[in-house]
């Protein structure tokens, strides 16, 4: 009881930011609501200064209901469903995850940009843009300030992404397939993968490069559980390392266990759309929620003050994974 009413105020400042943002986000999707959550929470707190008597709730809205949101996200993949029609574009998948991380080490070493920064930007540019970007920060520990400037970063290239890529693709003489695996790989957020999918279905009539792309998207974002896992064992192990003294049970995120296991259930019992969807857009609120507290934490002078670094990687990370896209198809044929 004690818990709810520390948290209260500041739960109840982040859900009345989410709304309107969520509302903004469906009628924008190219932008999305956890952008418009950060630029809301950004912009009170440049132009209020808030109460302590929030700053729990804000605290307990960007740490455990980001964990929430990921867990219940676990609940829109089923594996067998997204093996079965995702497979064929696995090997190009592998390839822009494995480039975009490489890029992002070397820049990480070359340029000093911090460890965090280039972790989030890497895997938020190759597996799904904000939803492996809100996994993987409670598990490196990243502070709301990087995960802010992570989520600018991979919006400014997915709106980029989505605008030039339809008239790319024309160009390369890409079939409808073609595309469909290109957006699909080469676009990191579900929105901007639609709406170049979308683009492209309205220049040429009558093809489905959506439905292709969606279930490529799709198998790109199981992505999230390999490498937030292995991010988890690294961290416990050094944290281990540090501190012989300290539990695995107290360092360990265990959430992400439970968002494999939520998509472990949906795959063993074939649990219909109308059961997931309303669970997904949960999360999907949950996802904004959070990213609004984030930009309550977020003074954005600094935000941009810092940006120069993080926006290069994030160029890095966008071509070579687009290049990488568009090499291993005139690779394999599959343009």
């Amino acid at each position: 009881m004690n818990a709810i009413k520390k948290n209260f105020l500041g739960v109840l400042l982040c859900t009345a930011i989410s709304i309107p943002a969520w509302l903004l986000g469906k009628y924008y999707p190219l932008m999305g609501g956890p952008v418009f959550g950060i630029l809301i929470g950004m912009l009170i707190t440049l132009c209020f200064q808030l109460k302590e008597s929030f700053q729990a709730g804000i605290n307990f809205t960007s740490k455990k209901i980001l964990q929430y949101a990921v867990i219940l996200l676990g609940f829109g993949l089923n594996l067998s469903v997204i093996f079965s029609t995702g497979k064929q574009s696995l090997p190009i998948i592998l390839s822009t995850i494995s480039i975009s991380l490489l890029l992002a080490y070397i820049l990480h070493k070359a340029m000093n940009i911090p460890s965090k920064i280039s972790i989030l930007i890497g895997v938020g540019s190759s597996i799904c843009g904000g939803s492996a970007v809100a996994a993987t920060a409670p598990v490196i520990d990243a502070d709301d300030q990087e995960v802010a400037q992570s989520i600018s970063v991979i919006f400014l290239f997915n709106v980029l992404a989505a605008l030039i890529f339809p008239t790319l693709g024309g160009c390369l003489g890409m079939s409808t397939e073609g595309f469909g695996l290109f957006a699909g790989t080469a676009i990191n957020d579900t929105s901007s993968v639609t709406a170049a999918a979308a683009a492209w279905d309205g220049i040429h009539k009558g093809s489905n490069a959506l439905e292709i792309a969606t279930i490529v998207k799709l198998t790109r974002t199981l992505a999230i559980i390999p490498i937030t896992l292995a991010l988890a064992f690294f961290k416990t192990r050094k944290e281990k390392a540090l501190n012989s003294q300290v539990k695995i049970k107290k360092i360990f995120p265990f959430f992400i266990i439970y968002f494999l296991l939520a998509s472990v259930i949906t795959t063993i019992f074939h649990l219909s759309p109308e059961i997931t969807e309303p669970i997904k857009e949960l999360s999907k609120f949950f996802i904004i929620m959070a990213m609004s507290a984030i930009g309550l934490h977020t003074h954005i002078v600094e935000l941009i003050k810092k940006g120069g670094q993080p926006i290069f990687l994030g160029l890095c990370c966008w071509l070579g994974i687009t290049a990488v896209s568009i090499l291993m198809q005139f690779g394999l044929g599959l343009v």
